[in-house]
């Protein structure tokens, strides 16, 4: 039988970890407000709002998916989009199945909080102890927040207005960006960043809302594709 080592590292003190991981859950939780103001301005209801924030909790599928709606996309294209935007949690998973190791019991609850800002908190630790501790912390404290903040966003979206007056449609998609581009370092990975951008706007106007999406994330392949046709 094969074992999993833990990480080696001197674990950081529990009072950083935490510290750490409720700035993340703090702030990006906040943003579940753009989302559920967002979401009633796309015509999806209050009801509806809060039952994505609670069964999809990916915040960049379901912006993808109300921005869709509201473009006038066709519902099966705008979930398609935001399927594919999701898998990338899936090899989330992978690697925190590796590094937190935690009991079979707890992994299917685990796994529901595997997104972007609990897999950045908990690779940042040295140790497998800080690493789950930043992984429950950013995951509960963001859970909660997203879900309490769509409540209240869907809620006031009558006495806001129209959204994109406030500029509220973009707060979710700046959070992500913001969150993205510190990790954008190599050419690689800025080559797939610029292909990328360049096929989402430039096929937004002709093609129809969601698809732009998904033909973006060819961007990737085809980058690789090329470097490998160079080496």
């Amino acid at each position: 039988m094969v074992t999993q080592e833990a990480p080696q590292g001197v674990e950081r003190p529990r009072a950083a970890v935490v510290r750490d991981a409720l700035g993340v859950g703090v702030a990006v939780g906040l943003s579940g407000f753009a989302f559920g103001v967002t979401a009633a301005g796309s015509g999806v209801g209050v009801l509806q709002a809060c039952v994505l924030s609670l069964l999809v909790f990916t915040g960049a599928s379901q912006f993808a998916l109300v921005g869709a709606l509201a473009a006038g996309g066709n519902p099966f294209t705008a979930a398609a989009g935001a399927f594919f935007l999701g898998t990338r949690n899936a090899f989330y998973g992978l690697r925190l199945s590796q590094l937190l190791a935690l009991p079979k019991a707890v992994r299917p609850l685990a796994a529901h909080w595997v997104i972007d800002e609990t897999t950045a908190v908990a690779l940042a630790q040295p140790g497998r102890t800080s690493a789950r501790l930043g992984f429950t912390v950013t995951g509960l404290s963001l859970y909660v927040l997203w879900n309490l903040t769509t409540l209240l966003g869907a809620l006031g979206a009558e006495a806001i207005g129209d959204t994109t007056v406030w500029g509220l449609d973009a707060a979710g998609p700046a959070v992500f960006l913001a969150l993205l581009a510190p990790m954008v370092k190599s050419p690689t990975e800025r080559a797939v960043a610029a292909l990328a951008l360049v096929l989402g706007l430039g096929l937004l106007p002709v093609l129809p809302s969601g698809v732009p999406v998904l033909v973006a994330a060819l961007a990737a392949p085809a980058v690789l594709w090329m470097k490998g046709r160079r080496s």
